[in-house]
């Protein structure tokens, strides 16, 4: 770890290969025994050092062979091409987590299991999300179409909603759950049909999140 400070103040929205209760956020294994997934993010404000990173946006393909922690995953880093040289530089340092304490981020987490990490892609990312509705959509073109909703009550048709809040998190707050659709495209390809979704907000920072 370097001593460049950072911040990201902004809203992400992830599909995972779980059930809608991902296991995974209760200290237990995948549904299917393995960890596929699929972020967006949207920087609203943020710097690393004296470079800022208002208004850029990441994405991120994910695949483990098992879970997060047994290691041996693979990813595929994507960075909005608006970006410049140096932003580049500053996003993947975040990404990889190379300028945070050990377990204070879940991009130090995830990136740190991983045997292989491909190129970076430089890429139009058009990513909108609406937390309290439980919406999103991501689309990055060659690598990833996916889209976000709410669950819905399998009696009435409502709109069904719950969050998780953890305690002494990597991540988030509070984060809303939903389900999504993705299909990637690329070195990592694969499909997410139906499956857990999360909607939230995110402020961390290279000691983990922000209070």
């Amino acid at each position: 770890m370097t001593e460049t400070k950072w911040t990201i103040h902004g809203r992400e929205f992830a599909n995972c290969n779980c059930s809608y209760g991902c296991p995974c956020q209760f200290n237990a294994l995948p549904t299917y025994g393995k960890c596929w997934a699929v972020v967006g993010i949207q920087i609203d404000q943020g710097h690393h050092g004296d470079v800022s990173l208002d208004g850029l946006k990441l994405a991120g393909i994910f695949k483990y062979p098992g879970a997060v922690h047994m290691g041996n995953g693979e990813a595929l880093p994507i960075v909005d091409k608006r970006a410049n040289a140096v932003q580049r530089e500053s996003l993947l340092r975040i990404m990889s987590g190379q300028d945070t304490k050990p377990g204070a981020t879940m991009f130090q987490i995830f990136f740190s299991m991983l045997s292989k990490v491909h190129d970076p892609v430089f890429a139009d990312i058009d990513f909108s999300v609406d937390i309290d509705k439980r919406r999103a959509k991501l689309n990055v073109p060659g690598y990833i179409e996916q889209r976000g909703e709410p669950i819905v009550n399998p009696v009435t048709g409502a709109e069904h909603r719950i969050r998780i809040e953890p305690v002494g998190g990597f991540e988030f707050k509070v984060a809303e759950i939903g389900r999504g659709w993705t299909k990637t495209s690329g070195p990592i390809s694969y499909e997410l049909a139906d499956s857990y979704g999360q909607f939230a907000e995110l402020h961390l920072c290279q000691d983990g999140i922000v209070n």
